[in-house]
């Protein structure tokens, strides 16, 4: 939460006619005031302001948001002159006219960053609020068009673009859709709109758009400069990702599901037994006893503590599913119901999915905890603490359904401790990360190694070391060519631990030739991406319920020649871990993201900001995935300002145009630039 700034005494410092609004500075702000409207733009870090605009009265401090509270110290002017307000923050300055539309310009030269748009020179205005009740409204801020400008980031979605503009997204949570609503434009700005409202956000080319279905004021802040300042700027004020655990930055294995104790240990000790890297492995859902009992049935889960301590000694990590939903066979649903720690409903029982259980033959009405408040979060943890931590030593947790999984997906019948429904809805992932962060940071625990892996997030997630995977996807390789902008975008959006099942999710037979390709080809990718983990629900699969597991997933099982390749990466991510965690430790201290857009890098080179099919992997390392079936030769576009050498032939290429490199099926394209180490070759 935002917690209410300290005001200096309101000075009134100029007014216009009577048919316009008055402007005044408060407490370091410019603050308009019109036609029953307050707009305050506030100094919010270097760089950067925030701007509120509410009908009504004086804008609002408390509201949930992702901007931590209070802002980084930063020079700043708030002038009113020539019946305008302005606001400069080092390179970038404020303007309000007096009929108060907002204005961004870079200070050194006084070009417009972007600029609010009336819908129509009557009405409405480049704000509207059409009230919905009780003094929420639905929210629209509008601003100009510009032709040329290339837009990335709003969190992780599956189609395919990585230029947005020109796209409507919806701002809701969804498996596989998760909304993050940061914004980096080649214009020279980067935007959060600081609002978890359901609702939608239009770039089309005669205007932006953003709208809030339902609640109470506007809220954005900007800051200027290059994509790598904005994210600097932006994860200042939202938070910075933990340093990564060493032990993340290897090789995950897992599958939809190992169903047992045996068969999980069995997996650990075939991976040692052939000498290949394994870092984690992961306990998926329906171990429990019933799902909202946060602990082992001992039934398929006879001794933890011996699990545990095995894998320890193989140098393996753990990690656990946890679900956010309750069962109403769970001993906790009474008293989780009665104290109101589930999110509640406008309208109906409160139970928000069906979902199988044990010992039932069908599925029951589950409901989800309500993650936004303080007292729910602290139960949770304490049966995640009691039968997962304390026990077992238990500290790595895998958050599923986090968005929450709601079937049917109203979340305007939804009722949070922190809000409505249509106003807070998309902050919960955030929020169930945070049980896990601050519980392991109380415990003791989790000083050093805090990581979740979570379906989905939002803005702030990463201070709470909240990892995000791309959810329940395809298995082909029109997928797999989507993940790549997927991945990028999520990076621009402030969440530099990401990841991808490995193969894909849904389906995958192991003995299909043609899916053995995807699977080395996707291996490639997941080896070189932030996260490294092998996951999915393949070929033949069992119905959804207690029982279900899906074919083999491991290495070998994809035969020799393609087990071969898998094994190579492997190995090759384990030589390339001291790197990667450089690269997270850039991640932590600058909020640099770990896979980058060839523009994070080299903004002046055009062409960068076109490509959708490769990254860099830190500052050093350009990496090309093969995204086509067949393929053996692949394109790639080596930026200009920068050497760059192929580090599997040691040929060097001058940057500023595109090279046609040999890519046989062992091979990913990978570059150096000028003349980096990394070590690549075997």
């Amino acid at each position: 939460m935002n917690q209410p700034a300290a005001h200096a005494p309101e000075v009134s410092l100029a007014q216009s006619s009577p048919t316009v609004g008055t402007f005044r500075e408060r407490g370091g702000a410019l603050e308009w005031s019109g036609r029953q409207e307050t707009v305050r733009v506030e100094p919010w870090g270097p760089d950067a302001v925030r701007v509120r605009a509410r009908l009504g009265g004086p804008v609002l401090e408390d509201l949930p948001g992702a901007l931590l509270d209070g802002a980084p110290p930063a020079p700043a002017t708030v002038k009113v002159e020539d019946g305008r307000g302005r606001v400069t923050v080092g390179a970038l300055t404020v303007e309000v006219d007096a009929e108060g539309l907002v204005r961004f310009l870079r200070t050194e030269d006084g070009s417009e960053l972007l600029a609010e748009e009336r819908a129509h020179f009557w009405w409405p205005g480049p704000r509207l609020y059409t009230a919905v009740g009780n003094g929420h409204h639905r929210l629209e801020q509008r601003f100009a068009a510009h032709d040329g400008e290339r837009l990335y980031g709003l969190g992780q979605h599956q189609h395919g673009r990585f230029d947005q503009k020109g796209l409507v997204l919806d701002l809701v949570q969804r498996n596989a859709e998760v909304s993050v609503p940061v914004l980096t434009s080649s214009r020279g700005y980067t935007l959060l709109w600081n609002n978890p409202a359901i609702g939608r956000v239009e770039l089309a080319h005669n205007g932006t758009r953003w709208v809030a279905d339902s609640a109470r004021q506007i809220d954005y802040w900007i800051t200027a400069g290059t994509p790598a300042d904005g994210q600097r700027r932006y994860s200042a004020v939202t938070g910075r990702t933990p340093m990564l655990p060493e032990w993340a930055a290897g090789f995950w294995q897992c599958k939809l599901r190992y169903r047992t104790q045996d068969e999980l240990l069995a997996v650990a000790r075939e991976y040692k037994r052939r000498g290949l890297p394994l870092s984690a492995i992961v306990c998926d859902f329906f171990h429990w006893t019933h799902l909202g009992e946060w602990r082992f049935d001992p039934a398929e889960w006879p001794d933890p503590a011996a699990m545990v301590r095995e894998l320890d000694e193989l140098g393996v990590k753990l990690v656990v599913s946890v679900w956010p939903s309750v069962s109403p066979l769970s001993e906790n649903h009474p008293v989780m119901e009665q104290r109101g720690w589930f999110i509640g409903t406008q309208y109906g029982p409160m139970a928000h999915a069906d979902w199988p259980d044990k010992q039932v033959a069908s599925t029951v009405q589950v409901a989800f905890y309500d993650a936004t408040n303080p007292e729910a979060r602290d139960f949770v943890w304490s049966r995640i603490r009691e039968n997962y931590l304390e026990p077992y030593g238990i500290t790595a947790f895998w958050l599923d359904a986090c968005e929450p999984e709601l079937k049917p997906g109203f979340p305007e019948n939804l009722r949070y401790w922190a809000g409505p429904g249509l106003e807070v809805g998309n902050l919960y992932p955030a929020e169930n990360s945070r049980t896990f962060y601050e519980g392991l940071r109380a415990s003791g625990a989790g000083d050093d190694e805090v990581i979740t892996l979570n379906r989905s997030v939002w803005a702030g997630s990463q201070r709470y070391g909240a990892a995000l995977w791309s959810g329940d996807i395809g298995t082909d390789f029109a997928t797999l060519r989507r993940q790549v902008a997927a991945g990028l975008n999520t990076a621009l959006s402030g969440i530099p631990w990401w990841n991808t099942d490995i193969g894909g999710f849904h389906g995958g037979d192991p003995d299909d030739p043609a899916y053995r390709e995807v699977m080395v080809r996707w291996f490639q990718f997941g080896a070189l991406s932030p996260l490294m983990r092998l996951h999915g629900f393949r070929d033949p699969g069992m119905p959804l319920g207690p029982d279900m597991t899906g074919g083999p997933n491991e290495v070998w099982s994809y035969g020799e020649g393609a087990g071969a390749v898998m094994e190579r990466y492997l190995r090759l991510r384990e030589r390339l871990r001291p790197y990667v965690l450089q690269v997270m430790r850039e991640a932590h201290e600058e909020g640099l993201p770990v896979m980058r857009p060839l523009f994070l890098e080299f903004p002046d080179d055009a062409a960068a900001w076109d490509v959708a099919d490769a990254y860099l992997l830190g500052r050093d390392l350009l990496v090309a995935p093969v995204l086509e079936a067949g393929a053996t030769t692949r394109t790639v576009h080596l930026p200009a300002g920068a050497d760059w050498t192929d580090a599997w032939t040691g040929a060097t290429y001058g940057g500023g145009g595109s090279v046609t490199v040999d890519a046989p099926l062992e091979r990913i394209p990978l570059f150096l630039r000028d003349g980096a180490r990394l070590p690549i070759a075997e």
